[in-house]
C-alpha cells in the first residue's frame, strides 16, 4: 500500500513516516506543503491521499484556517477526478460549544466562529463529492517533535523555566500522533482488503482531562524523571486558566465507532506521555554525550 501525506514537517506525517518505516507492507511518500499538482499525485499514484489537521484552529489566524480550507478542497477535486481516497484528519476544536455527553461521529459541528464554520463548508463538500473518504476527528494532538508537537512545546518551555498557561475548565482527550498513525494505516489497510466502510470517526485517547491537568501531569513525570537521572532543573511552573466560569467545556469524542468497524482500540495518553518522557530522556542523554553502554558503571 502506497500513502501520500502533505505537510512534510507536520508532527503526523513524522510519526506516519516512523510507523511506517517499522513495516514492510507500507510505502509513505510525503510532500513537503499542503499543496500537490495534478502531475505529483499521478506520478506518485498513491493508493489514498492524506491531509493533516490544522491544530488549534481555535487559536490560528483567520489567513492560515482559509488557506487550509482551500488546499483540503484543492485536494478533494483531484481525488474525485481520479477515484483516490481522500483522508482529512481534523481538529476537535471544530466542535466549538462541546457537549455534556460524548459526541458521535454523526454529529456535524456547528460552531459559532466564521473561520471554524468553514472548515465545516470543505468537510460537508467532501461528504457530498466524495464517496471514498474518511474524516478523522482527533483530540488535541501530543507528539515529541514536528510542527503542532504539543508535549515537545510544553517540555521545551517547562525545561527553560518558563510558565506554562493551560485552561482548567476545557476538558478533552489528548491524542498521541503515534496512535493516529498506527490506527490510520491500519484502517487504510482494511479498506484496501474491502472494507469499504467510508465516512467520519472519532478517533482520540482514553481519559477525558483538563489541558491543566494534563500539562500538570507532565510536569511532574518530567520532575520525577529528571529527579531519577540525577538532574536539578528548574522547571517552569504551570498556571490554570478559566475561560468557562459557568460549567467546564466539554469536548470528548465517542470513539466507539472505529472500534466497532476496525477493531482500533484507543491508547490511555498517560502510558504514551509516559513512554515519549522516556525517549525524550534517552535524547537528552545522546545530546549531551551521557548515554552509557549496557553493562558499564
Amino acid at each position: 500500500m502506497k500513502l501520500l501525506i502533505l505537510d512534510a514537517g507536520h508532527c503526523l506525517s513524522l510519526a506516519l513516516a516512523r510507523e511506517s518505516n517499522r513495516r514492510s507492507d507500507v510505502e509513505l511518500v510525503i510532500e513537503s506543503s499542503l499543496a500537490i499538482t495534478p502531475q505529483r499525485l499521478d506520478d506518485v499514484a498513491p493508493d489514498a491521499l492524506i491531509v493533516p489537521p490544522l491544530s488549534r484552529p481555535i487559536n490560528a489566524d483567520p489567513a492560515s484556517v482559509t488557506a487550509h480550507a482551500e488546499a483540503v478542497e484543492a485536494c478533494l477535486g483531484l481525488c474525485r477526478q481520479r477515484d483516490l481516497p481522500l483522508v482529512w484528519c481534523v481538529s476537535d476544536q471544530l466542535y466549538e460549544q462541546g457537549h455534556e455527553e460524548p459526541i458521535d461521529e454523526h454529529v456535524i459541528p456547528e460552531p459559532r466562529d466564521d473561520d471554524l464554520r468553514r472548515l465545516v463548508q470543505a468537510g460537508d463538500r467532501i461528504r457530498a463529492e466524495l464517496p471514498r473518504h474518511l474524516i478523522v476527528r482527533l483530540g488535541p494532538l501530543f507528539a515529541l517533535d514536528g510542527s503542532h508537537a504539543w508535549l515537545g512545546e510544553v517540555l521545551d518551555g517547562l525545561v527553560r523555566g518558563e510558565e506554562q498557561r493551560a485552561a482548567s475548565d476545557v476538558v478533552f482527550c489528548p491524542t498521541s500522533s503515534d496512535a493516529v498513525a498506527m490506527a490510520l494505516i491500519g484502517i487504510l489497510q482494511q479498506q484496501g482488503c474491502g472494507a469499504d466502510a467510508w465516512g467520519s470517526y472519532h478517533l482520540a485517547g482514553t481519559e477525558p482531562v483538563s489541558a491543566y491537568t494534563f500539562v500538570s501531569m507532565v510536569r511532574t513525570q518530567l520532575q520525577t524523571r529528571l529527579e531519577g537521572r540525577g538532574e536539578s532543573v528548574e522547571l517552569g511552573g504551570v498556571k490554570a486558566l478559566n475561560h468557562h466560569h459557568d460549567q467546564p467545556l466539554r469536548r470528548v469524542l465517542n470513539c466507539r465507532r472505529v472500534l466497532e468497524v476496525f477493531g482500533v482500540h484507543q491508547k490511555p495518553w498517560r502510558l504514551e506521555v509516559g513512554r515519549m518522557l522516556d525517549l525524550w530522556c534517552l535524547a537528552r542523554d545522546e545530546a549531551d554525550g551521557l548515554h552509557k553502554e549496557p553493562g558499564k558503571a
